[in-house]
């Protein structure tokens, strides 16, 4: 790839971050920091949600090369490569709105990792000048290498050709960026020192750090279905294949290491392979309801911790529904990247009860509502 391609990729990075950075500069908010950081998981979580309209249209071969498209900086410029791949096999990868979505999800990326440098350089600066709570730098430069290390496996996603456990692992590295930018931004929400619960408000901590555990585990085997087109290998609902447990090959099925659609020797999937993937998926989901359930009951009581509970719930009744909706209705598009969103708003909720469960709710039972200090006076 020619080194003017990457310059052109490098300013389109910096301009699909310059809307949102002129947004925070502009912005009558005193604490600029924060509103950056919330700026950006805002922005992380539509990322996520369209790298999965990206897969469920499977564009993620749009441009079967990296960074670039067929090396070069965009699809106008690629159009004539497009345009005879696609002459070659209409069906296939490579169309021209497929590498346009392919595209804008890269470039979506780029603005994010531009966020996360200035995130990460305001943080070491501020720190350096006022050794600040606020600022406190190893999460934000967590954050930054979390970039990386997405962006690397981004890059392997494609030149890999959508091998399931790397398409997988992208996702859970973009669940875990949009988890620890809320963790960030709850802690700047924060007034005051961080300080450990009170005795009655430690029962939420374990179900909430359950509830954190089994809802990882969840959306690695949702996105394990996704990445090996599992979503419809059960028709019906709560049978599959008018079975409780039908036919499944649970060691092919459960094999990481393997081309898509191919076990580790080679051959083609079988089908009862995509059966135990789906059945596994569907039937955790009800662990997950479970201890996330418990989670809610827990934190319901306290007044510091009802909305993010309310709001947890709210999201579960939604994403079961959308979870049968997508067998019923034979996968729809919209439906299945709503049940994608909504795995995302459950990590980025769930990670706030758990900070909230462990710092905040000590600090509001000592605090008196009427408290005329506002998280921006204790932050700058």
């Amino acid at each position: 790839m020619q080194a003017s391609t990457l310059v052109q990729l490098g300013l389109t990075g910096l301009l699909a971050a310059s809307l949102p950075l002129a947004m925070v500069w502009v912005s009558s908010d005193t604490n600029k920091y924060r509103k950056l950081v919330w700026l950006t998981a805002f922005l992380t979580f539509d990322l996520i949600v369209f790298g999965a309209f990206t897969r469920l249209t499977d564009s993620g071969l749009g441009c079967p090369d990296w960074p670039g498209c067929y090396g070069l900086a965009n699809p106008f410029l690629a159009h004539e490569h497009i345009t005879a791949a696609e002459a070659l096999l209409p069906s296939g990868p490579v169309t021209l709105l497929k590498a346009w979505i392919e595209m804008i999800h890269r470039y979506l990326a780029m603005g994010i990792g531009v966020l996360t440098m200035a995130l990460m350089g305001q943080a070491w600066l501020q720190w350096r000048r006022t050794r600040r709570t606020g600022f406190e730098p190893a999460l934000p430069s967590v954050l930054f290498l979390a970039v990386c290390l997405q962006g690397a496996f981004g890059a392997w996603t494609v030149t890999m050709k959508l091998q399931p456990v790397i398409v997988t692992t992208h996702l859970l590295l973009g669940m875990l960026l949009l988890s620890l930018l809320t963790w960030l931004g709850t802690r700047l929400d924060s007034p005051g020192p961080r300080a450990p619960v009170p005795a009655e408000l430690r029962s939420v901590r374990l179900p909430a750090r359950l509830g954190a555990i089994v809802l990882l585990v969840q959306i690695a085997l949702g996105g394990w279905v996704s990445t090996n087109y599992a979503t419809l290998a059960c028709s019906d609902f709560p049978l599959c294949g008018g079975q409780l447990v039908p036919p499944m090959d649970f060691e092919h099925g459960f094999t990481l290491w393997r081309e898509l659609g191919k076990t580790a020797a080679g051959h083609y999937l079988p089908f009862s392979a995509l059966t135990a993937i789906h059945w596994v998926h569907r039937n955790f989901a009800l662990v997950v309801l479970a201890v996330l359930g418990w989670a809610v009951w827990r934190a319901w009581p306290h007044a510091a911790l009802r909305p993010v509970a309310r709001a947890i719930a709210i999201v579960l009744g939604v994403q079961a529904l959308t979870g049968m909706a997508t067998v019923f209705l034979n996968f729809p598009l919209p439906i299945a990247v709503l049940h994608n969103a909504g795995a995302a708003l459950l990590v980025l909720l769930v990670t706030m009860l758990n900070y909230k469960a462990t710092f905040l709710s000590g600090l509001a039972q000592r605090k008196p509502a009427h408290s005329p200090m506002s998280p921006a006076q204790h932050l700058p």
